[in-house]
């Protein structure tokens, strides 16, 4: 096993190595998101907190790591006596974002349990990392179905594998840790309440604090052990920190003052529901044990809002993490307690992390969540297109979005095999059963009937005695699963100066920003693509990341001509390169224009040809008509047919419109043609 990368020698990042420090003092804080760019040692200093976990002690030869002293009575290794144990090291278990619904909860051998009788269970992920740790590294790009599974085992602590009337129960409680790039998609809004705090993190833009990283780094690699053991005096002060401030957990006295304070903050941000201010309490509690007092205070209060908070206010998923300082400050001064405050100098005063945590440690700089730069938008319109004719206007400034609203369900015909998600119908590992199959590879999924189906003609020659019945892997049949997959959602988009001039490009930036929300929740991917002056331009590739479309939205100017067909023409380059990375996930076009094409030579031809293409593709359409006033020339309409797809007004797009209920892209097209 290769030796970790040091705790203390990390540079910077005050606020990851706290958040992770003070889940070590107090598990029951209920783990940490890092959320950050990438290269900025999330996952480095998540395998560094391995090393400073204290020791478990554990039931000799129980797989799924009893307590000798007060042994799981459900154990399937079980039953245990109590007495004396063995101790290890906490373990630091990594879920694979692609790893199977089996290898997350165990697996039991179906065979086995129908032909013998046998409960042959093997445990998972969530049975090794019981009293440890538990990282998922992208977090954000899990499965639905293990995020569904890690709730479950998160609130009960403990693991349910049932299987056609076989069970197998055992306990599953971990310290959750997980990172991510919010620039690859966000989280859904259930697990994210799970994680008790959150911290950003930002490569510094120190030029001294970089460069130590890089030295630090270059050392690690070339000699890990020896430069391991450059640290191991500071490492075990950490260690030695964290065992004691564990000691002193059950002393520390959060008075009224304290509790009135964390519930006047949770109520001033409005966070939902009551596990904020819980989460709260326990970790303004972990930090005075950290900082080695008995007694919570109010610095204690506002360091654990700022942690447990930013994750838990946000009212909709494109609003950026975080939260008022000011307000913050205000409300504490307002709600300040009647309590006593001690002295509150101690040992690592405030709750911070040991300053000096090595020889020559620079001085702490940025790394916190003020520090994450703003998302870059590319550059918007090369081209300088000034009141063209045919425009009906030169280049406007970027519009602020309409007010978004609920979209109607859009999905693609047919039946996919895609990523999991919850836009179009797709065969799925979960769901509801319509059929069954023999299997292809491990079973995974079975049908019971149909296996009694297949195994019953064939009992006399088996030579059956008896009520039970002879079952061979032949017999086995797997359960065929229908469920929703997720999409690639591709918006082309109509920025030229025939939107502006009518001043609807608010409303129609409302439209794409609702119809963004609306693939935020069904875990769709998206692209975004415009088309003004003489060109079209890919302003985001296909991304998971929603939050990103919603910004480059807000930054999209208006102005020039009008060139559909370079739109339709760039989506379809888009949509070949993406089927040829993601050949499973379905695509879905939605153009939103008025349908006049007014740019490049022979705009009609070249949309037909266009929407050739796209019909070879095989890619279902939406036209999102733009069009407005008392005459109307039914261009977006024809654009719909000419593509094989939809033909939807603003209005009717709306969920609640009397328009009627949108199915699917297929049930528009007999309209649309």
């Amino acid at each position: 096993m290769s030796t970790p990368y040091p705790f203390t020698a990390l540079v910077g990042q005050d606020d990851l190595r706290l958040g992770l420090l003070l889940n070590a003092v107090s598990p029951a804080v209920g783990g940490v998101l890092v959320r950050g760019e990438k290269g900025t040692a999330k996952s480095t200093a998540v395998r560094a907190l391995a090393a400073l976990m204290p020791e478990v002690s554990v039931v000799p030869g129980c797989r799924f790591s009893c307590a000798p002293d007060a042994p799981d009575p459900a154990c399937p290794d079980g039953p245990h006596e109590s007495g004396s144990g063995v101790s290890r090291a906490a373990r630091t278990v990594e879920l694979p974002v692609g790893a199977s619904e089996d290898r997350l909860v165990g697996a039991l051998d179906i065979e086995r349990a129908l032909a013998e009788g046998v409960k042959a269970f093997e445990p998972g992920l969530l049975a090794d990392a019981h009293r440890g740790i538990l990282y998922v590294d992208e977090v954000n790009l899990l499965h639905d179905h293990l995020v569904d599974l890690l709730l479950d085992a998160a609130a009960m602590g403990a693991s349910y594998v049932e299987r056609e009337g076989v069970s197998v129960r055992h306990a599953a409680r971990f310290l959750l840790v997980g990172t991510m790039n919010p620039e690859e998609g966000e989280l859904r809004p259930q697990l994210l309440d799970r994680f008790g705090l959150t911290v950003e993190v930002a490569a510094s833009r120190e030029t001294d604090l970089r460069v130590e990283v890089v030295r630090r780094r270059l050392a690690y690699d070339d000699d890990p052990a020896g430069f391991a053991a450059q640290w191991a005096d500071e490492e075990g002060a950490l260690r030695a920190r964290i065992v004691a401030a564990r000691a002193l957990l059950p002393q520390v006295r959060l008075g009224d003052g304290a509790l009135r304070q964390i519930a006047a903050t949770c109520a001033a941000f409005e966070v939902d529901g009551m596990r904020a201010d819980i989460v709260m309490a326990r970790t303004a509690t972990a930090l005075a044990a950290w900082a080695g007092r008995s007694d919570v205070l109010a610095e204690d209060v506002r360091q654990a809002a700022l942690l447990a908070l930013p994750h838990r206010r946000r009212r909709n998923p494109f609003d950026a993490p975080g939260l008022d300082e000011d307000k913050l400050d205000d409300t504490l001064e307002q709600n300040s307690g009647e309590d006593d405050d001690p002295d509150p100098d101690g040992p690592g005063g405030g709750g911070r992390p040991p300053e000096g945590d090595g020889p020559d440690t620079p001085p702490q700089g940025e790394g916190g969540a003020d520090d994450t730069p703003a998302q870059s938008v590319p550059e918007q319109g090369g081209e300088k297109e000034q009141g063209q004719p045919g425009g009906g206007s030169g280049e406007q400034q970027p519009v602020r979005a309409g007010e978004p609203f609920r979209t109607k369900m859009l999905s693609v015909p047919g039946l996919g095999e895609g990523a999991a998600g919850r836009r179009s119908r797709a065969r799925t590992e979960h769901g509801r059963t319509t059929g069954a199959r023999r299997p292809q590879g491990a079973l995974t999924k079975l049908h019971l009937a149909a296996t009694v189906q297949a195994a019953a003609p064939h009992q006399r020659a088996r030579g059956r005695s008896g009520r039970g019945l002879v079952v061979r892997r032949d017999d086995l049949r797997q359960a065929v699963r229908e469920g929703r997959e997720g999409n690639l959602v591709l918006f082309v988009v109509d920025a030229s100066g025939s939107m502006a001039a009518r001043q609807r490009m608010t409303a129609v930036k409302g439209a794409v920003l609702s119809l963004l929300m609306d693939a935020y929740q069904r875990r769709d991917k998206v692209g975004l693509i415009t088309f003004r002056g003489k060109d079209a331009e890919v302003v985001l590739p296909p991304t998971s990341s929603v939050d990103a479309a919603a910004a480059r939205l807000e930054m999209l100017p208006t102005g020039g001509r009008t060139p559909v067909a370079a739109g339709l023409l760039k989506a379809h380059d888009v949509l070949r390169v993406e089927r040829l990375r993601d050949p499973s996930r379905r695509p879905l076009l939605v153009v939103v224009t008025d349908g006049r094409a007014t740019g490049g030579p022979e705009p009609v031809a070249l949309a037909a040809r266009a929407a050739r293409l796209h019909e070879v593709e095989g890619t279902a359409s939406v036209v999102v008509d733009c069009e407005s006033g008392p005459v109307r020339l039914g261009l977006a309409v024809s654009l719909a047919g000419e593509l094989g797809g939809t033909a939807v007004t603003l209005d009717e797009l709306r969920a609640d419109s009397i328009a009627g209920l949108v199915k699917d892209v297929q049930g528009y097209s007999r309209r649309a043609a």
